[in-house]
């Protein structure tokens, strides 16, 4: 293990900001009766929705990792209480693609968005280049995370 210094420091603190941002989807999960599976697969959802792309069943599984049926029971979860639904796809009529309801992403606002706005506050306080260097280092955490299998 690394020396304490600095930088695990950072670690640390980054490791209590996730384990805070868990605690607050779990008490999101909770309020509005979904699993915590349903609430990263809403996310999922709508960060495709906005990169304009489109999510497959089977594309939506593998970014949650899980497997055909356990992709399937959150499908169904989430479309039975309105927060899904299941479309044909924009470019290709024949394919089945998972699309967020309005719905749901204005029931994630309305408990997010306050600290959404709040994190938005605290970078406005900083420059574009500690903005980048904020940018980089989160980055560079998320692709280690993702590798780290």
């Amino acid at each position: 293990m690394a020396a304490e210094g600095p930088e695990m420091e950072i670690v640390h603190l980054l490791r209590a900001v996730t384990v805070e941002l868990s605690l607050h989807s779990a008490r999101f999960a909770n309020r509005n009766g979904m699993h915590p599976t349903d609430v990263r697969a809403l996310i999922a959802l709508m960060d495709a929705r906005r990169a304009g792309e489109e999510m497959s069943a089977g594309r939506l599984g593998g970014t949650l990792g899980l497997n055909s049926a356990g992709t399937t029971a959150v499908i169904d979860r989430l479309e039975r209480a309105g927060h899904v639904r299941r479309v044909r796809g924009r470019t290709d009529r024949r394919r089945v693609v998972v699309e967020v309801d309005e719905r749901a992403v204005e029931l994630g606002q309305a408990f997010f968005g306050p600290l959404i706005g709040r994190v938005v506050e605290l970078l406005r306080g900083h420059d574009e280049r500690e903005l980048a260097a904020i940018r980089s280092f989160l980055d560079g955490v998320r692709e280690a995370a993702a590798e780290a299998d």
